[in-house]
């Protein structure tokens, strides 16, 4: 595993899909409004692209199981079978 994704998977396991997402809004609106030394916009940038690992890791379980549920039973039995 790379040094990448063992923060992502720290991130990621104490990190809820909400908790990082307004983090990662947190971040964004910080670099936007400028004024940070450049050292402090670099440990920004960096947490964000953590926190947005950690939204799309959120995203793809989503629709995973989104896709599982919409596929629904194989062989065709389904609630209104009988």
């Amino acid at each position: 595993m790379t040094d990448d994704a063992t923060a992502t998977a720290a991130t990621g396991s104490t990190l809820g899909y909400e908790q990082a997402r307004d983090e990662l809004i947190e971040v964004v609106r910080r670099l936007e409004a400028g004024g940070t030394s450049l050292e402090e916009s670099l440990a920004l940038w960096e947490r964000g692209e953590e926190l947005a690992k950690v939204c799309r890791h959120w995203l793809e379980g989503a629709r995973a199981r989104l896709d599982a549920a919409l596929a629904g039973p194989a062989d065709g039995e389904g609630p209104a079978g009988g």
